[in-house]
């Protein structure tokens, strides 16, 4: 069924998943498209990001956010059109980027929307490298990671749109760049097309080994979000006063219960300690919003110049999502992963 101008379909939440969420985890439903009140917009949908972070937000355990109620549209990053607007700033055919869920049509009040006008080039891409995983990787790696030429950055998630980022934006800087993806397809992307020194396949039995022949002068900042095994393998080769900044922890989200083996926290805790590593877990836009406009231009600019390359994964079709985003979760996404949901 595609996007028509008469129905709205969105995809609510049916269930909080226990593990992996299924096909029972959300419902499409349709109802009549909503009608803007006064300081209100209508907003046609048309492509909806897929993020980790939504995990979270099928969960109701205490978090930075409040979590999706039963019965309520799945929430999403999206880029959209307005169909008619109520606010003096919008106008009809305006595209912009928005919260608009896993729907069709939403209804703004304007805040948090971005307009980027009638003609935007690459509007999607607004949800990735120019969007929210872009400021992500900028603002992680530059306040967080404050670079210094000549050192070594490790990146998880390296193929991914954050992760890819952030190594590109560290040659950029004067960093020796070591990702971490999961397969030799993936690796050879990073290395060959994003220019990281080193990519190192974490399925790989040696995997461990494989990192610490990758890095002979250490890590001095590790660029987190994947955690697991992963984090288990970089802990050991981190130098004095390594900087950690954290964003996610995509192996965990499906768990339900602490990983098996001894309890690790002494260990990490006295690495820390002995090693004087700054490890900050944020928020991009509760923590960094306020930079949004400088990494705008200095993201656009690099982009424009190629010196930085993105990766976009698109699947066309609303009814579609659900599958991609298990998929997400489970490391199938290369790239951006972007839901088409009209033209």
């Amino acid at each position: 069924m595609t996007q028509s101008n008469t129905i709205n379909r969105r995809y609510v939440l049916a269930n909080r998943p226990k593990g992996e969420p299924n096909e029972d985890t959300l419902r499409l439903e349709t109802s009549e498209i909503p009608t803007p009140a006064k300081n209100q917009m209508l907003l046609r949908n048309v492509f909806l990001s897929l993020d980790p972070y939504m995990r979270g937000r099928m969960s109701d355990a205490p978090s930075y956010a409040a979590p999706v109620e039963i019965g309520g549209v799945m929430v999403g990053g999206t880029v959209a059109q307005v169909v008619t607007s109520n606010i003096e700033a919008y106008s009809e055919g305006d595209w912009v980027v928005a919260f608009g869920g896993w729907q069709d049509y939403a209804l703004s009040d304007g805040t948090g929307v971005i307009n980027m006008g009638k003609d935007p080039q690459n509007p999607s891409w607004a949800l990735g490298v120019l969007g929210m995983p872009g400021i992500t990787a900028w603002a992680g790696l530059t306040q967080i990671g404050t670079p210094k030429a000549g050192e070594t950055l490790v990146v998880a998630g390296a193929s991914g749109p954050v992760g890819a980022t952030v190594g590109q934006i560290g040659k950029i800087l004067g960093l020796r760049v070591v990702g971490i993806a999961g397969g030799s397809e993936k690796c050879s992307h990073v290395t060959d097309t994003l220019g990281f020194d080193a990519c190192i396949d974490y399925k790989a039995s040696s995997f461990a080994d494989d990192l610490k022949q990758a890095v002979p002068d250490g890590i001095d900042i590790y660029f987190e979000n994947v955690g697991g095994d992963v984090f288990d393998a970089v802990l050991p080769l981190l130098n004095a006063s390594a900087r950690i900044p954290l964003c996610g922890l995509i192996s965990q989200y499906n768990a339900t219960s602490l990983p098996d083996g001894p309890d690790r926290m002494n260990y990490l805790m006295g690495q820390i300690l002995r090693k004087r590593i700054t490890m900050r877990g944020f928020i991009v836009f509760d923590d960094f919003g306020h930079l949004y406009p400088e990494f705008s231009k200095q993201m656009t600019g690099w982009v424009k110049e190629g010196k930085i390359k993105y990766r976009e994964e698109m699947i066309e079709g609303l009814e579609q999502a659900p599958s991609a985003f298990i998929g997400l979760l489970r490391g199938e996404a290369f790239g951006k992963r972007v839901i088409k949901i009209a033209d």
